[in-house]
């Protein structure tokens, strides 16, 4: 499998990539989708993908209909102290889990440095755990490329050189220390000053500490980025200037007008297939778009008590909703902890119209049933995407970091979907905000002019290959430089 790194680059159309995402599937599906779009758009392209051996049968799933020009190839992690066996992505890891896993990945860099020597890619696409890959690949003149899987808006706020604080030490010399939780609550300096999100709520403050925080003495995720941003030839990163230009402006100044290749937003394919039973014959005993559907993806995992205030809230909305919770791949008993989150005697007020479900469901089939009218979701890219072109009110409950800006920059910025209200100190909803929330989704209809134009936007196949086409020549560009 040689990739011919020079010489493919330096002549004719054909590019050897490899990608290399951390191992979350919220990281790894950005990356498949890339490799789809890439390998689609031109017949020239081919990746060789880098995963996990414990699930290179899910990597090769994600990525089944690119199987001529994709080859998914294994990397066994090496054994960590504290690593339970087996384990291959955050899925199935606690917090903390989750941190060894990143020293199990920096200690693959001999393995990968081998690969890449032997492959000979023309570029390698990182994410942010790996920026060791940029000296193994410097040392072999192969071209690195950052991708950022997050919101321009959420990574222009959290991981520029401009986030660090200056300190003056009193000798006429300044040195930089990593923000507070205060200094977390305003954007860094040259942010966009009218931005929705130049200013967050204390709890989210608190919360981005992580970014900056070292486990197991290693580098923090800023520093993880920082480095892997400044050892490669540019940035990718998947979204538009239609959407998010200014963010996308301050990136690049920050970084030193380092190249930003844009992918576009991630529009997903049309489902195949139809609706499995018995979900099929369950929603068509509902009238058109009364049906409220919340599910929070395949990695965020709602507390016993905010899965009871959605609940409760979901109830006194007095609509039919279906809800998916699901828990962290190992858990010993779902169905116990499924109903630990049910509380006393919803099932028997519910019976008829309400579900709580665990387990994986197709997402896209029910969003686009005639029945479903809103989508509580967490407010990752790909699930606000999907409602908005499914033609679903979106109502967003953001769980994580960068859920947070994505529920912003929809919500305020762009004027798609309703953010639930949360308590400024610690972000705590109740389940009037849930059933307030749903109540203003569904009162807009979707007829907002935000609404109908960011749906128009995601629904335009010329506008999604036109985003194709010019990533396709700006990556040759970079990587042939």
């Amino acid at each position: 499998m040689a990739g011919g790194g020079e010489g493919d680059a330096g002549s004719g159309n054909n590019l050897h990539l490899v990608m290399f995402p951390w191992l979350a599937f919220g990281h790894i599906s950005p990356f498949a989708q890339l490799a789809r779009k890439l390998v689609s758009m031109d017949a020239g392209i081919r990746v060789t993908f880098l995963t996990a051996s414990g699930i290179v049968p899910r990597v090769e799933a994600m990525l089944a209909s690119a199987t001529a020009a994709v080859t998914v190839m294994p990397l066994d992690l090496p054994h960590v102290p504290g690593l339970p066996g087996g384990a291959s992505n955050t899925s199935e890891l606690s917090a903390d889990g989750a941190e060894l896993l990143k020293l199990a990945v920096d200690a693959t860099s001999p393995a990968v440095s081998t690969l890449l020597a032997e492959l000979r890619p023309d570029a390698v696409l990182i994410d942010f755990a790996t920026p060791w890959v940029c000296d193994a690949a410097a040392a072999l003149g192969i071209k690195v490329l950052y991708f950022c899987v997050f919101s321009a808006s959420a990574f222009a706020y959290t991981t520029v050189p401009a986030r660090l604080v200056a300190v003056d030490d009193g000798v006429q010399q300044q040195s930089q220390r990593s923000p507070s939780a205060r200094d977390l609550m305003v954007a860094p300096a040259g942010y966009p000053p009218d931005s929705v999100v130049a200013s967050v709520p204390a709890h989210l403050g608190q919360d981005l500490m992580y970014i900056y925080t070292s486990f197991h003495g290693m580098p923090s995720v800023y520093d993880r980025v920082i480095a892997g941003i400044n050892g490669s030839a540019g940035l990718v990163m998947k979204t538009c200037h239609e959407m998010e230009g200014r963010y996308i402006d301050y990136i690049s100044a920050q970084y030193g007008k380092k190249p930003v290749l844009l992918a576009g937003p991630v529009v997903p394919d049309p489902p195949q297939g139809e609706l499995e039973e018995p979900w099929a014959t369950w929603l068509s005993s509902f009238p058109d778009d009364a049906v409220v559907f919340a599910s929070f993806g395949s990695e965020t995992f709602l507390s016993i008590p905010a899965a009871t205030e959605l609940l409760l809230g979901l109830e006194a909305t007095g609509r039919p909703f279906l809800v998916v919770l699901n828990f962290p791949k190992g858990t010993d008993d779902p169905a116990a902890e499924l109903a630990a989150r049910v509380p006393p005697g919803l099932e028997e007020r519910v019976r008829v119209r309400g579900v709580v479900h665990t387990g994986w469901v197709q997402q896209q089939h029910i969003l686009r049933h005639r029945s479903v009218g809103c989508f509580v979701n967490h407010a990752g890219f790909s699930s606000v995407v999907e409602g908005l072109v499914a033609g679903c009110r979106l109502v967003m409950l953001p769980m994580k970091l960068d859920q947070y800006f994505n529920a912003m920059l929809f919500a305020r910025e762009l004027g798609v979907g309703v953010e639930v209200a949360r308590r400024e100190e610690d972000g705590w909803f109740r389940r009037e905000d849930v059933s307030d929330a749903v109540a203003a989704a569904v009162a807009t209809g979707g007829e907002g002019e935000g609404y109908k134009k960011w749906r128009e936007f995601f629904t335009a196949d010329a506008m999604q290959d036109k985003f194709a086409v010019e990533f396709v020549r700006e990556l040759k560009e970079v990587v042939r430089a």
